[in-house]
């Protein structure tokens, strides 16, 4: 019988058992499904020795145990991990000028929210902006220019602050 053919059979006759043995091992049946295909994955790999033992059935199961216990310690030592430590830090929530900038430049057509964007808040000099956008600098400047004049005017600042260019 050729190997695939042999191991399509003994998938079919013991994958049920199997699942059962490990869902009533481990009480959750995605876990129990997830450790008994990764054990059947390894025993795919291995399966030319594997099919040689006396009970292929037994060292699957095995195997399926094994990373079942594996997965129980990696989660147990996160919690303790997470009880020593504590839980992370609390991200503060965006500032309100950050928050009333996004929704202005939102409201830009998109070529000039893509120049105040790279120029100013990443920080790209002009000629990069034009690389980057594929138009020449004087069109990029201009963007800067309309982009700057109307942010200006929506969040009532002076339009002449930082136009630098």
């Amino acid at each position: 019988m050729p190997e695939t053919d042999s191991f399509d059979a003994f998938y079919a006759e013991s994958r049920q058992r199997l699942f059962d043995c490990l869902y009533a091992v481990t009480g959750n049946a995605a876990e129990a499904q997830d450790a008994v295909q990764e054990a059947f994955a390894r025993a795919w790999q291995r399966w030319s020795s594997v099919r040689e033992y006396g009970d292929p059935e037994a060292w699957v199961r095995t195997v399926a145990r094994r990373i079942a216990i594996s997965r129980w310690r990696r989660a147990r030592t996160a919690v303790l991990a997470h009880r020593r430590h504590g839980p992370p830090p609390a991200l503060p929530g965006p500032n309100p000028d950050a928050v009333a900038l996004v929704a202005a430049l939102r409201r830009l057509p998109t070529a000039q929210r893509v120049a105040i964007v790279l120029h100013h808040m990443v920080g790209l000099p002009v000629a990069e902006v034009a690389r980057e956008t594929g138009v020449p600098t004087g069109t990029v400047k201009a963007r800067l220019a309309r982009g700057r004049r109307t942010l200006a005017e929506m969040l009532s600042l002076d339009p002449t602050e930082d136009s630098h260019v």
